[in-house]
């Protein structure tokens, strides 16, 4: 099967210090990726890199075109990766006011994604912009409120709507439950794992949250100093970690 997206060796430097260095892994259609490790680790460096929002020193990031097949959208020119990124890829920040336009409704977020792609029709718009409200789990009735109304997890739930309003294949989501109440976690959490298996999603999720990994991915990879050290199935490596860091890092949640 061709992977939906191919990394191969890449790194991102700042000055003497290491992003990330040697990263090569394949994600297959309807599979979750989990990238874990401590702050500093690297994480985030390679999901903005893998997302566009870096650009590597080396290496590349193959994605499975509907159109063209494998290509490497690091060599894409500037409008095709943008309108990559509102079409099939989609990308869930930490802090939803960062994914947001929080000067305009509800509604309005979610189909700001729908007329960027060439929607014009305003009913179609609401209507999907209704639709999408309704599955994040947000009370239709809040579709003409601005997102500063909202709580920090119906903001998260909105910014999901709107990245998700376009059908995309592919999901970078950073952190997508820090910073929220452990009870809003949870709902949100199994609102995460109810789309990825209804659309078939694919997603790589950064996390420092194993409980989210455990829940939400497949396969794990585990970052130290900008390196993987250590990588599987998910519950392989949570259970059985065979590196000193992954087993310090397994073992200081059981402690908690």
């Amino acid at each position: 099967m061709t992977p939906l997206l191919k990394v191969e060796n890449l790194k991102k430097n700042y000055g003497t210090q290491i992003g990330c260095s040697g990263i090569s892994f394949n994600l297959h259609p309807g599979e979750v990726m989990g990238i874990v490790g401590e702050s500093g680790s690297g994480k985030s460096t390679l999901l903005n890199c893998l997302a566009g929002h870096l650009q590597p020193d080396e290496g590349s990031v193959f994605y499975n075109t509907k159109t063209d097949g494998l290509v490497d959208t690091i060599l894409m020119n500037e409008p095709d990766r943008r309108m990559l990124g509102r079409t099939d890829w989609a990308f869930v920040h930490q802090n939803p006011r960062d994914g947001l336009r929080m000067s305009i409704s509800a509604g309005g977020n979610v189909g700001e994604r729908l007329m960027a792609v060439g929607e014009r029709h305003y009913g179609h718009i609401r209507e999907n912009a209704l639709s999408w409200i309704d599955q994040v789990e947000i009370s239709t009735d809040r579709i003409d409120d601005r997102p500063s109304t909202f709580s920090g997890g119906m903001q998260q739930r909105l910014q999901i709507a709107r990245n998700l309003v376009t059908g995309p294949r592919l999901v970078f989501m950073d952190e997508p439950t820090g910073g929220l109440d452990v009870s809003v976690q949870a709902r949100l959490l199994d609102l995460l794992r109810s789309l990825v298996i209804k659309m078939n999603l694919s997603a790589i999720i950064v996390t420092h949250d194993l409980a989210v990994v455990r829940l939400l991915a497949d396969r794990l990879m585990v970052m130290k100093s900008g390196h993987v050290i250590e990588s599987g199935l998910t519950d392989q490596v949570l259970d059985d970690p065979q590196h000193a860091y992954t087993q310090l890092l397994v073992s200081s949640v059981l402690q908690v």
